[in-house]
C-alpha cells in the first residue's frame, strides 16, 4: 500500500506547497497533477463541485503520483466519511471553533478503536495501491487531518484546539480571519495587526508541535511564509493560474483593455 507522503514530509519539518481545484474540471485535475505539486485540495466548501465530480479528481490526482485532498464543506461526520470513501487521502475542515469540533473531526477520519470512521466503500483503497484489507489496517496512519482557523475567536483559545491529538495541520483562512477581525463600524484589522494574529496561530501551533499553514496569492508569497516557519502552504488556485495567464497575455496585446478587465476581479 502506498504512503502518504505529505503526511511524513510535514512530521519531519519540510514545507509543503500546494494548490486548489475550484473549477470542478476532471480535465484540470489531470493536468494539475502532473504539474509538481505534492499534493491538491479538492474544494467542496466554495465551488460546485460535486462528490461524484471529486472522486473521478481524487482518483486522477491519485493516479498521476500526487496526493488528493478533499476540503469538505463543514467538519461533520458523513462529509468527511464520504470525501475519505470517495479516495481522498486527507481532508481539510474549515471554521474549527473549538476543541470538542477538532476531536469530533479527528475521529471521525479514523476507524475504531481510534475513531469513529464507518467500515465500507472501495474508491479509497484503489486510490492507495491496496486491497480493502489493506487500507483498513492502515488508513489511519495515511490520512491527513487538517483543521482551518478562521475566526479570532478560534485565535484565542488556540491552545486549546492544537493540543487535540490526531490533527496533522493548522491550516488558517486569511479571507474569513480578516472579516472575522473588523472592528463594529466595519473597519479592517491593519497590516500590522493581521502579521501580529498569524504569529500567534504559528506560535501556538508550534507549542503543541503541529505543522501550521496558510493560503496565500503568488509563489513569492508561499516561500516568504516558508521562511517564517509556516510549513502546508496553498498558493493560488487553478483557477488564478489560469485567470493571471489570461491577464497577462492580454496585457501584452492590449494593456489599456487588460486593466479594465483586471478591474472586474
Amino acid at each position: 500500500m502506498k504512503s502518504n507522503p505529505v503526511i511524513r514530509a510535514l512530521r519531519a519539518g519540510s514545507p509543503q506547497i500546494g494548490t486548489w481545484l475550484s473549477l470542478g474540471s476532471v480535465g484540470a485535475a489531470r493536468f494539475m497533477a502532473r504539474a509538481g505539486f505534492p499534493w491538491l485540495t479538492v474544494d467542496l466548501e466554495h465551488s460546485p463541485t460535486d462528490i461524484q465530480t471529486a472522486a473521478t479528481m481524487f482518483g486522477a490526482i491519485a493516479d498521476a503520483g500526487c496526493v488528493p485532498l478533499a476540503r469538505v464543506p463543514t467538519g461533520k461526520h458523513e462529509w468527511i466519511k464520504m470525501a475519505l470513501d470517495s479516495g481522498a487521502m486527507g481532508i481539510i475542515a474549515p471554521m474549527v471553533m473549538d476543541a470538542d469540533e477538532a476531536r469530533a473531526i479527528v475521529a471521525a477520519a479514523r476507524y475504531a478503536p481510534r475513531g469513529n470512521r464507518s467500515v465500507g466503500g472501495g474508491f479509497h483503497a484503489i486510490n492507495y495501491g491496496a486491497t480493502a484489507d489493506e487500507y483498513y489496517s492502515r488508513a489511519d496512519d495515511e490520512i491527513l487531518v487538517v483543521i482551518q482557523t478562521e475566526h479570532i475567536k478560534a485565535v484565542e483559545i488556540a491552545d486549546e484546539i492544537y493540543s487535540v491529538p490526531g490533527i496533522d495541520a493548522i491550516f488558517i483562512g486569511p479571507n474569513d480571519l480578516t472579516w472575522s477581525m473588523r472592528a463594529p463600524d466595519g473597519t479592517f484589522p491593519s497590516k500590522e495587526e493581521f502579521e501580529a494574529t498569524l504569529a500567534r496561530i504559528l506560535a501556538a501551533a508550534k507549542r503543541h508541535k503541529v505543522p501550521c499553514g496558510l493560503h496565500v496569492l503568488t509563489a513569492q508569497d508561499a516561500l516568504r511564509r516558508a521562511e517564517q516557519g509556516f510549513q502546508f502552504i496553498a498558493v493560488g488556485s487553478e483557477l488564478k493560474f489560469m485567470l493571471d495567464g489570461a491577464a497577462d497575455a492580454v496585457r501584452r496585446i492590449n494593456p489599456s483593455a487588460a486593466e479594465e478587465d483586471l478591474a472586474k476581479y
